[in-house]
């Protein structure tokens, strides 16, 4: 006769199996948004909720042959753990990119997120971060694994109970559903939540390479593609064009009023400066392709005329030979150079878009400190733009793409405007980073973080405005962009994906061209003005700048 369990094991049992109740309940309700939770004091109403796959897998546990019944149970609770790491992930990816995580192209941003954590918090919190991270994703997924084994023991120890409240909760399940009863927040009370984040991840790969067969014949799509280079950019014959991306410059830097005062300031003192110089300028606004980071997303849309928002398109549109913005200027005449401080190792993206010549960090010089993630400081990249290309006596029409790095996260440590004549090979940089507050110090804020966020934008439109108003003569036509909002730190979550755009210009003709777009004077673009999908933007500019009739196409 077996001997009655003592006390503190019947705890021990109880206290353990509530706690895999609770952890799968966990798994299987919690959203994969923050934003999804219910506002205010009522995030709890998200807990209110019968998940269908409970009562599915518990209907299958308590079928189930014994023999088969643990590994069934260990093998759902591996499958749970999975996702939930998937959810956490997701967590990560909608906080900073705005964005479900895609597990069959995402992998290589990790790196990122690495190196941004080494920038803002230390080389030792980063990799404490990262193995925690690691650790917590094979303790959930094992957890998970544990954690169903021990309520399939529990339900086949009391069958009885266990189908009747199956039973029950089932029925309650399809009356809910069949009502779509929601609590506040508006989430559903019947939850599908697993279920649907299980097939969304199993579906990403084969719709991953259903959208990028149509994105590839799209990209063959192109009514530029085999155009005589003479017959492009007619209008800015002996021009120079320089196509600028500021890191991060997004429509929050310009309306939000929490933070935008430092940019206001550079925007209002940008356009005295440059209207001293003579120069006029129209802006409006581009809907990005990206939020909070993937800057390199936003550039191949903008200069492919198509929408790549992901890394299975990116690197889709780099295999064709799709006509760029900075290709049909080399084909129109044009010397091409991309001024890329960022770029550290080889790219074969320069070749795709059609640079003579590449400027990378090496090739531009710089001996001074690094400013966190960014190279080097944007006036020094200008500078070294105009030694090497601009300045020079007796070229040819210019075009360049230059990256802007100084305002990209984690916007610390935020550089000061020199005068040109100082910076030298960048050493005088030295001193000033040393005692500039640091990224760690920043990142301590949330309100210190987005100061020194609208800084930094400030920073890099005073150094592109400045080197424009030094230098710049009668044949400059500047363009320049965002290329993202921020990350949700500094916008939040809601915020859209619109970035301000700016042509600057001394010949009233090219204003001519495109006054039928509806732009707002100034470098700082009205409340109302136009909004195009960032992708449209080479096509309108081409139309523009090649119509005969000196006036812009739509």
């Amino acid at each position: 006769m077996s001997q009655p369990a003592k006390p503190y094991r019947r705890v021990v049992r109880q206290v353990t199996t509530g706690f895999a109740a609770v952890l799968v309940f966990l798994a299987l309700v919690l959203p994969d948004q923050i934003t999804r939770l219910p506002p205010g004091n009522h995030w709890y109403t998200a807990l209110v909720r019968i998940p269908v796959e409970a009562l599915v897998a518990g209907v299958v546990l308590l079928v189930a042959p014994p023999r088969a019944r643990r590994w069934l149970a260990a093998g759902l609770g591996l499958v749970l753990g999975a996702l939930t790491v998937v959810k956490l992930i997701d967590i990560g990816f909608f906080a900073v990119l705005a964005r479900r995580f895609d597990p069959a192209l995402d992998w290589t941003l990790f790196d990122d997120g690495f190196n941004f954590l080494i920038d803002s918090a230390g080389k030792a919190s980063a990799v404490g971060v990262a193995v925690g991270a690691i650790l917590l994703a094979v303790l959930l997924i094992a957890g998970m694994a544990w954690a169903m084994l021990r309520l399939t023991t529990v339900a086949v120890g009391h069958r009885r109970l266990a189908a009747g409240t199956l039973g029950v909760a089932g029925i309650t399940w399809i009356a809910l559903f069949a009502m779509s009863y929601q609590l506040i927040g508006g989430i559903p009370v019947a939850s599908t939540a697993a279920a649907d984040l299980a097939r969304d991840t199993a579906l990403a790969l084969p719709e991953d390479l259903a959208d990028k067969r149509r994105f590839t014949q799209e990209a063959l799509n192109d009514a530029y593609r085999d155009q005589p280079g003479d017959q492009l950019l007619t209008a800015l014959r002996g021009k120079d064009v320089v196509i600028s991306f500021v890191e991060s410059y997004g429509r929050d830097a310009v309306e939000n009023p929490e933070f935008n005062g430092a940019v206001l300031t550079a925007l209002a003192g940008g356009d005295k400066k440059l209207a001293a110089a003579g120069f006029g300028a129209r802006s409006g606004f581009l809907t990005s392709s990206t939020a909070g980071g993937g800057s390199w997303l936003a550039h191949s849309t903008f200069l492919s005329g198509m929408w790549v928002d992901n890394e299975s398109r990116y690197r889709s549109l780099m295999a064709t030979d799709r006509l760029t913005l900075t290709r049909t200027f080399k084909n129109a005449g044009h010397r091409t150079v991309g001024i890329e401080p960022g770029v550290i190792y080889a790219w074969p993206e320069g070749q795709f878009y059609g640079y003579d010549q590449v400027y990378d960090k090496a090739a531009l010089n710089y001996h001074g400190p690094q400013l966190s993630w960014s190279p080097m400081p944007d006036q020094y990249a200008l500078s070294q733009f105009q030694k090497f290309e601009y300045g020079k006596p007796g070229r040819g029409p210019l075009l360049a793409e230059i990256t802007l790095t100084s305002s990209h996260t984690p916007w610390a440590p935020v550089p000061g405007m020199l005068d040109w004549d100082q910076l030298g090979d960048g050493s005088v940089y030295g001193p000033l980073v040393r005692s500039a507050p640091t990224a760690k110090d920043v990142w301590k804020d949330d309100k210190r973080i987005r100061t020194e966020y609208a800084r930094s934008i400030a920073y890099s439109v005073d150094s592109l405005v400045d080197w424009a108003a030094k230098y710049g003569d009668d044949n400059l036509v500047m363009v320049f962009l965002g290329d993202h909002q921020p990350a949700s730190v500094v916008v939040g979550q809601n915020a859209g994906h619109d970035v301000p755009i700016t042509i600057v210009a001394k010949d009233p003709k090219i204003f001519d061209r495109i006054s039928s777009w509806g732009w707002t004077s100034g470098i700082k673009p009205a409340a109302d003005a136009p909004v195009w999908p960032m992708n449209t933007f080479r096509d309108r500019f081409l139309g523009a700048f090649a119509a005969s009739d000196g006036h812009a196409g739509a």
